[in-house]
């Protein structure tokens, strides 16, 4: 047995004595998620949730008044609604680890701070991601900004971000982060081991996180081509990816989905029209 799984003895009889709390919240912490979003892109104030031109928006005034306001005010809404986003999208992807990691972790007195260290390490990942997407994404507008033949043809854009999606699909990276993801207890085994419970923690959120960006980061970026605040097209994401990590055969919904992503950038290239 590896030594994290023998780390704790009689850790099924604590795990079924305890109330267990820990499903419960996370499923309400991730439909709160949901329903903030909803609640946003609802709210007359939805342009803030999607890529936008602060100089153009309400927040103009805020923004020139505020220290260092037109840097300050647009970095504070886009981290509030990027954790929004990989809370909703990405933490139901990871549920089945961290009821692992629970499972494991249960007859600690630290076991609640050990969970919220991995969930940190986790988040702190595709947080990190998520500055990188959107700094790419503000680039790729200026771009498009100062290139007129790009502003006419937007549609190259959308359609290069589909085909490099659906290429990706069939990566033998792709394939090798799925498994990882798709192997919580092996992964967790390998990578925690107690000795320094709060230093393992993080590290295990922050391994996994990695191995999770390296499997979703190019259907993430798909975001930026059909809009960030959609929350449509983040159910829709946030189920596939869902699906491919934790359904018995989930494994075989990549080659498909590749297919289908880049019959959809052959379709506009053909058509000629934007997303």
């Amino acid at each position: 047995m590896p030594r994290a799984l023998a780390y704790c003895p009689g850790i099924a009889m604590n795990a079924v004595s305890r109330p267990r709390l820990f499903l419960p919240l996370a499923v309400t912490l991730i439909a709160a998620a949901w329903v903030i979003l909803w609640a946003w892109d609802s709210s007359p104030y939805a342009r803030y949730l999607h890529y936008v031109d602060w100089s153009e928006t309400g927040l103009a005034g805020l923004c020139s008044v505020a220290p260092a306001g037109l840097v300050v005010v647009p970095a504070v809404l886009h981290i509030a609604a990027w954790l929004l986003i990989i809370v909703a999208m990405m933490l139901p992807t990871m549920l089945p680890l961290l009821q692992i990691f629970e499972r494991l972790t249960a007859a600690r007195t630290d076991r609640k701070r050990l969970l919220l260290l991995v969930v940190l390490g986790y988040l702190s990942v595709w947080s990190a991601f998520g500055l990188l997407a959107h700094a790419s994404d503000a680039g790729l507008h200026e771009l498009v900004r100062r290139t007129p033949w790009l502003a006419w043809h937007g549609w190259v854009v959308g359609a290069a971000i589909l085909a490099l999606a659906g290429g990706y699909q069939f990566s033998s990276i792709k394939y090798r982060c799925l498994d990882k993801c798709r192997s919580p207890l092996m992964f967790v085994s390998e990578q925690w081991h107690g000795s320094n419970a709060h230093r393992d923690s993080f590290l295990l959120g922050l391994r996994h996180g990695l191995f999770c960006v390296g499997c979703c980061w190019v259907l993430m970026c798909l975001m930026f081509a059909v809009g960030t605040g959609s929350i449509g097209w983040m159910l829709a994401l946030g189920a596939v990816m869902s699906a491919e990590k934790n359904l018995p055969h989930g494994r075989r919904l990549s080659a498909p989905l590749g297919i289908a992503l880049l019959g959809w950038a052959a379709l506009i290239v053909v058509n000629g029209l934007p997303i």
